[in-house]
């Protein structure tokens, strides 16, 4: 038998001999080239012919033996006979085309903003890493790694480390005024690692999650991957505003909302809208989701009292994340959940995911216990509000008195609204080709509703560099 195409070139760079054997035999097995039953040449025999080791052939042989593609026995190596129409359907795969992603897959992939490659003036979710506490967060990872046991270095505890879920509750009592114990307390792998598991442990799939229109674009992808049918609700200058015809044609069993800091409009959820909120999906049988996005840093007072501490029988759950103020490649974030349910959903949440990061979570609990954590979001809000003041001012400068901006009671982004006859996707791409990461609102929104303006994050966004930033936007604003 001729079996000099078995290393026939081209030949791949830098595979062994051994292993191109193989797969080579191998494909010609499965793609019946070599039919079950033929013969093939002894291993000696095999070697001379291609002028390699034979030690190349007997592991090329023995592999291929012991994945049932071989019999050897007394008469020799022979191709084994495989599963019915095996060969035969790996000949013609290219007749099926390549697999794809799923429907839902496919749908997510489709509403996702490309990824900038760099941090550019005006990108969204970069905050400022210059002014991370590097000091004092290496001396708790450091005594978290002199303290390790086999608990830190295995998968978490279900629930996340004790140590940190009792710092969590005792930060959010008494920073953000949650009636919360460590127990109701689920420490995740960040604020989309929560959103993923109240999709799944909270709700069925094809179950109906109503989301802020304009909103978050990951949670659209989260609830869509979980098999939930995503509705769209409206945001209006007090947040999420329901109709009632929502209410009762597209019954939720779970609302996600941001209610402190509205993403990406800037809204602020009025107390009358967040009571008459928890009554009515109290009233649905539904689960309020509430991402207390960017509360951290507030501006102009303090923060309005959460959904989640409302009321002692609020069907809410709340979300929380270290992401922007610490660092997002800490992934770590928390879910707050009802007394009733926290103990299931923690072990629920341990099955589903594995955490980890025992060290990290350690560490954690040990810069929030020791004030650093306090300390550097006290810092980082006076540093934030001065770039929001100089962006503020730049922007009435370049665009005049009249100039319409939403956003700046907390977090790292404004809104600039645009007049009709700007649409803000043309001014976004003549943004990007002078350099700028700003982001057209309309892109966060879905039919029928209209937005136009563009999102301007500041996190990372030195005061100085204010004025020719905002210089440069005006330009692509004009010739847009």
């Amino acid at each position: 038998m001729e079996l000099d195409w078995l290393l026939a070139p081209p030949l791949p760079d830098a595979v062994p001999r051994q292993r191109l054997l193989y797969r080579r035999l191998r494909e010609a097995i499965l793609s019946g080239r070599l039919p079950a039953g033929t013969r093939l040449p002894a291993s000696r025999s095999l070697a001379a012919s291609l002028g390699i080791a034979r030690n190349t052939v007997l592991f090329a042989y023995e592999q291929l033996a012991a994945e049932g593609c071989l019999d050897a026995g007394r008469q020799g190596t022979c191709v084994a006979r495989l599963p019915v129409r095996t060969a035969v359907l790996f000949g013609d795969a290219a007749a099926f085309g390549p697999r794809q992603l799923s429907a839902r897959a496919a749908d997510m992939l489709g509403s996702l903003p490309a990824r900038e490659a760099e941090a550019l003036p005006f990108s969204l979710g970069v905050h400022d890493y210059g002014a991370f506490p590097f000091r004092a967060w290496r001396a708790c990872l450091e005594r978290a790694w002199r303290e390790v046991n086999w608990r830190q270095l295995g998968y978490a505890r279900d629930g996340g480390d004790p140590a940190l879920r009792e710092a969590l509750a005792g930060h959010l009592t008494s920073v953000r005024g949650l009636p919360v114990d460590a127990g109701q307390v689920v420490v995740t792998s960040g604020a989309q690692a929560a959103l993923d598991l109240c999709a799944r442990l909270l709700a069925d799939q094809g179950e109906t999650v109503w989301v802020e229109n304009p909103g978050y674009i990951a949670a659209r992808a989260a609830f869509g991957l979980a098999g939930l049918r995503v509705y769209d609700v409206a945001v209006d200058a007090e947040g999420l505003a329901p109709t009632e015809r929502d209410w009762h044609e597209h019954r939720p069993r779970l609302v996600m909302a941001t209610p402190s800091h509205q993403y990406p409009t800037g809204r602020v959820m009025s107390l009358a809208r967040r009571l008459d909120l928890i009554a009515r999906a109290q009233q649905a049988g539904a689960w309020i989701v509430e991402d207390d996005y960017d509360s951290e840093f507030r501006r102009g007072g303090p923060a309005p009292p959460a959904l989640f501490g409302l009321r002692p029988d609020a069907p809410v759950v709340y979300l929380g994340t270290f992401s922007k103020t610490l660092y997002p490649g800490l992934r770590l974030g928390y879910a707050v959940l009802p007394r009733h349910v926290a103990a299931d959903f923690a072990r629920a949440a341990a099955m589903a995911t594995r955490a980890g990061q025992g060290v990290e979570q350690r560490a954690l609990a040990d810069f929030i216990l020791r004030g650093h954590y306090a300390a550097h979001l006290r810092r980082m809000r006076a540093r934030y509000a001065a770039r929001q003041e100089a962006l503020r001012s730049a922007l009435v400068a370049a665009f005049g008195e009249r100039v319409e901006l939403s956003g700046g009671e907390a977090g790292l982004h404004l809104v600039l609204w645009l007049p009709d006859a700007v649409p803000d996707v043309e001014a976004a791409r003549r943004a990007a080709a002078l350099g700028l990461g700003v982001r057209a609102l309309s892109g966060f929104s879905r039919p029928p509703l209209a937005c136009n303006g563009l999102v301007l994050g500041y996190g990372n966004l030195e005061e100085r560099a204010v004025a020719e930033a905002v210089g440069r936007l005006a330009v692509a604003v004009r010739a847009a």
